[in-house]
C-alpha cells in the first residue's frame, strides 16, 4: 500500500478516471487508508477481497485531502454513492470528476476522453458489411448496449460507402481479432453518473483519522 503526494493541479490530468476524494484528512494518513478500507469492506462496498492499495494525498484550500482511485478496486457503486452521502458530514466526500469540475476548473484535454467500447472480433471475419454489422451488434447487446447497437445499425445502413460503414462501427466497438478480446467492464464513471443526486452543501473541515472498528 502506498500514499503518493501530488499537487492539486495534477488531478486535472486524470481525464477519464474516477475516484473518491475525502477532504480534511489529518495525520497519520496510513490510518485513514486502513480505516476506509475496513469501513467499505464491512459495508459491502469493496467486494471480493478488493482494497484500495495506492492512493493520493494533496493540499487544497487549506485542507489535506485523499484521493481513492477506482481503477483497480471492485466496487458496488450504488452502495458507495449512498455511503458517501450518509458520511458527508464526517468525510466531505466528493467524486473526483465533480471536484475537478467545481474546484479546479475542469480536466485538461477533456475532449480526448475515450468512450467505453467493448472489443469486437471483426479482424479476420467475413468482410461483408451485413456480417460485420451483425457481429458488432451482437457484441454491443451482449454488454448491455442494445440502444447503441440499434443506433449503430441505423447509421451504417444510411451511410454511403463501405469505408464510412467501418468508421461508424469503430465508433461503437474496438475492432480487434478473436485472440485479443478483453473483458469489458463499463467505466465506474458511467455508473457514478447514473447514481448522482444533489450534492450536500456543507463546507468541508479537517477531520481526525478514524479509530479502528468504526
Amino acid at each position: 500500500m502506498s500514499i503518493k503526494s501530488i499537487e492539486a493541479e495534477e488531478l486535472r490530468e486524470m481525464t477519464g478516471k474516477e475516484g473518491l476524494i475525502l477532504q480534511g484528512c489529518g495525520d497519520p494518513l496510513q490510518e485513514w487508508l486502513d480505516g476506509i478500507n475496513d469501513m467499505l469492506t464491512e459495508a459491502g462496498i469493496l467486494q471480493n477481497g478488493s482494497r484500495f492499495t495506492d492512493i493520493y494525498v494533496f493540499e487544497h484550500e487549506g485542507l489535506t485531502n485523499l484521493l481513492f482511485p477506482f481503477e483497480n478496486a471492485k466496487l458496488d457503486v450504488g452502495k458507495l454513492a449512498m455511503w458517501r452521502l450518509q458520511t458527508f458530514g464526517e468525510f466531505s466526500g466528493k467524486w473526483l470528476t465533480d471536484y475537478v469540475d467545481n474546484r479546479l476548473g475542469g480536466f485538461i484535454d477533456e475532449s480526448r476522453v475515450a468512450t467505453d467500447k467493448p472489443d469486437c472480433p471483426l479482424i479476420g471475419a467475413d468482410g461483408n458489411v451485413f456480417n460485420l454489422i451483425g457481429i458488432a451488434s451482437r457484441t454491443l447487446k451482449k454488454h448491455g448496449l442494445g440502444d447503441q447497437a440499434k443506433e449503430m445499425s441505423s447509421r451504417v445502413f444510411a451511410c454511403g460507402s463501405y469505408g464510412e460503414a467501418l468508421n461508424i462501427i469503430g465508433e461503437y466497438v474496438n475492432i480487434t481479432d478473436a485472440e485479443h478480446v478483453r473483458e469489458f467492464r463499463p467505466s465506474v464513471m458511467k455508473k457514478i453518473k447514473e447514481t448522482k443526486v444533489a450534492e450536500p452543501s456543507d463546507k468541508p473541515k479537517q477531520h481526525k483519522p478514524q479509530e479502528k472498528g468504526r
